[in-house]
């Protein structure tokens, strides 16, 4: 029975012979679909330059659901859901709030901003942002919610709030410009306040590119006269607009920050509830799973806190859901991410039986700059004797390095910079039924591990913010 014909997640689970099959058939991807958003402007490459050589303005604007909590229990909800301290967290404030099931997995993270209003807010993606909304309809906490739900979802729907990001070298020049003198001294991912075309603008300190810059944001309304603002101001420094193809690569070189785990709900029995609540028509049961990683086990999709660089965000000075668990994960050897650096002539053979051999016969496409072909990309990462030893998850084509990146979790021992390892590209069985994949074979693609993130200039970055 299709998703469309169950009520909830539940009943859908209830109904299928196996969840995995099920989302590697499915065709919902999310990759470039923002109203509003082309995928270039100008074109991608030049565009990604600009995060790196001048400065380049991110239209977020349709991107991210925006879930607000008020009242006087919403610190308390969050204290419960999300593995994080909330010590000495209060307006002006954001963090990364990541949010683990009972057995210790992760559901999802996003960007909780303590607005000066007195109102939380979380920007994210469906999986935690779901689960913070459950929780607080269903678990009796004296909290209103207020949700502005991403533009994939209602493309008709007015937003109540734009955000920009400007990133690279020029973009603190650029703002002071804008604010018609210097900026607040504000702290990273502190929220601070400036003046664009005569509005209030509120923003966050932070890089998503691994560059100086920062988030922008205020009330929809105001939006057309800073973005044009913004436009007019950033001629002389070299200013480009992103398109959808060189966003969604941004994070992979200058962050490192993988956007799309599997959320780890899929089997826990003390979850039944929140998924007979989950609609069937929900991401997470439509989302794509795809790749050469395949297990019939959802619960080998799951990623830990420590797999995807959060350890240090688990705080055990609160009671929170997943806390056991993950008391007793913290002492267990852990995955580590990393970049992968693919090999350009693997890759350039790969592309190369495009011409030679026959349909069906050919590896799977490589699309620039996004090979990324399911929602959830699960690639297979072997040692030098063909063992799986991790997976690869987003990637991307970096202009700014001549080379494919992709951010993977590995075992401890092939977790060095330098060391090198294999990628397994393509599907199993000659590819699934998902409309971005053809008949194909897979073939390996040498790689060579790298930090996280890969630009040194990022690392360095963030070493000298979070120095604080």
């Amino acid at each position: 029975m299709s998703s469309a014909r169950a009520l909830s997640l539940q009943a859908l689970l209830d109904q299928i012979p196996n969840i995995v099959d099920h989302l590697c058939n499915q065709p919902l991807t999310l990759l470039g679909t923002f109203p509003d958003l082309p995928p270039e402007f100008t074109n991608w490459r030049d565009e990604q330059h600009a995060w790196r050589e001048s400065v380049a303005l991110f239209d977020q604007s349709y991107h991210m659901t925006n879930l607000y909590l008020s009242g006087p229990d919403a610190v308390l909800l969050l204290e419960h859901l999300g593995v994080n301290s909330f010590r000495n967290f209060r307006p002006g404030h954001a963090k990364q709030l990541v949010a683990c099931s009972p057995e210790g997995y992760v559901i999802g993270d996003g960007i909780l901003f303590s607005l000066p209003d007195g109102r939380l807010k979380l920007v994210s993606r469906p999986g935690i942002n779901n689960w913070v909304q459950y929780h607080a309809e269903t678990g009796g906490y004296n909290i209103t919610v207020e949700k502005d739900a991403w533009s994939v979802v209602d493309p008709n729907r007015p937003r109540t709030v734009y955000r920009f990001e400007l990133q690279g070298p020029q973009a603190p020049v650029l703002l002071e410009e804008l604010n018609g003198g210097p900026l607040p001294e504000v702290k990273y991912f502190r929220i601070g306040e400036i003046t664009i075309a005569g509005r209030r603008v509120f923003f966050l300190r932070h890089g998503m590119a691994g560059v100086p810059g920062a988030e922008l944001f205020g009330p929809w309304g105001d939006r057309e006269a800073v973005r044009d603002a913004i436009l007019e101001a950033g001629q002389k420094h070299g200013l480009r607009r992103v398109g959808a193809k060189a966003y969604i690569t941004s994070g992979i070189e200058g962050v490192g920050w993988i956007p799309s785990p599997v959320p780890a709900i899929y089997t826990s029995p003390e979850l039944r509830s929140y998924r007979e609540w989950l609609p069937a028509t929900s991401e997470e049961a439509i989302g794509s799973i795809g790749g050469s990683f395949y297990s019939p086990n959802i619960e080998d999709y799951y990623f830990t806190p420590w797999d995807l660089g959060y350890g240090h965000l688990v705080k055990f000075d609160h009671d929170f859901v997943g806390r056991a668990a993950l008391e007793r994960m913290a002492t267990e050897p852990h995955r580590v991410k990393v970049t992968l650096v693919w090999d350009g002539e693997d890759v350039t053979r790969a592309i190369r039986t495009m011409f030679t051999e026959p349909p069906g016969r050919r590896a799977k496409f490589i699309d620039w700059p996004l090979p990324r072909y399911a929602l959830w990309q699960y690639d297979a990462v072997l040692n030098q004797r063909g063992e799986r030893i991790g997976v690869s998850t987003t990637c991307g084509y970096s202009a700014n390095y001549g080379a494919i990146l992709s951010l993977a979790v590995v075992d401890p021992a092939y977790s060095q910079p330098g060391t090198r390892v294999t990628l397994l590209w393509g599907e199993p069985h000659g590819g699934s039924r998902k409309p971005l994949v053809e008949r194909h074979v897979q073939v390996e693609i040498g790689a060579t591990v790298a930090p996280v993130p890969f630009a040194e200039h990022a690392r360095q970055y963030l070493l000298t913010v979070r120095g604080h």
